[in-house]
């Protein structure tokens, strides 16, 4: 294995293990559920939104542990973003999930979310990583939905 390849296992485990920004979040603005029948995953995310800024982004829940340090990851990443930016994000690392195994893909942009992009060598592993940011976009929608990857 590489180095980067053992750089972001260890970012994955990490955030699996320890998951930031945990527990329900008092005075959201937005909440929706989330759950990947297939693998088991469901979470709940809540996001505080103050004038078109996401100040704060929280998750509950259970999953494997590319479902729950994806969620991690993306709580952490979103916070200070507008709602266009989190958005945009999320394109692009859905963008970079898709492009299939072998595909060359830049993820320079991307942080530390570009340890979650080696799960398109497993197209079935894609649905946990992509979870928790579907139910991010729902979450900012306000409508409270329940989102599924099937």
């Amino acid at each position: 294995m590489s180095d980067l390849s053992d750089l972001y296992q260890e970012v994955i485990l990490d955030h699996s293990r320890k998951p930031r920004n945990k527990g329900a979040l008092e005075n959201a603005s937005g909440r929706a559920e989330g759950s990947n029948p297939l693998c088991g995953d469901e979470l709940t995310l809540w996001v505080a939104v103050e004038d078109g800024v996401v100040r704060e982004a929280r998750f509950e829940g259970h999953g494997c542990a590319i479902s729950t340090a994806s969620a991690s990851m993306m709580t952490e990443a979103v916070r200070g973003m507008t709602i266009a930016e989190a958005r945009a994000l999320f394109e692009r690392f859905h963008s970079s999930l898709l492009s299939g195994p072998g595909s060359e893909i830049d993820v320079s942009d991307l942080g530390k979310l570009a340890s979650l992009t080696g799960v398109r060598e497993y197209p079935m592993r894609v649905k946990c990583a992509s979870l928790a940011w579907h139910t991010l976009n729902a979450a900012l929608d306000g409508g409270g939905e329940t989102v599924t990857t099937e």
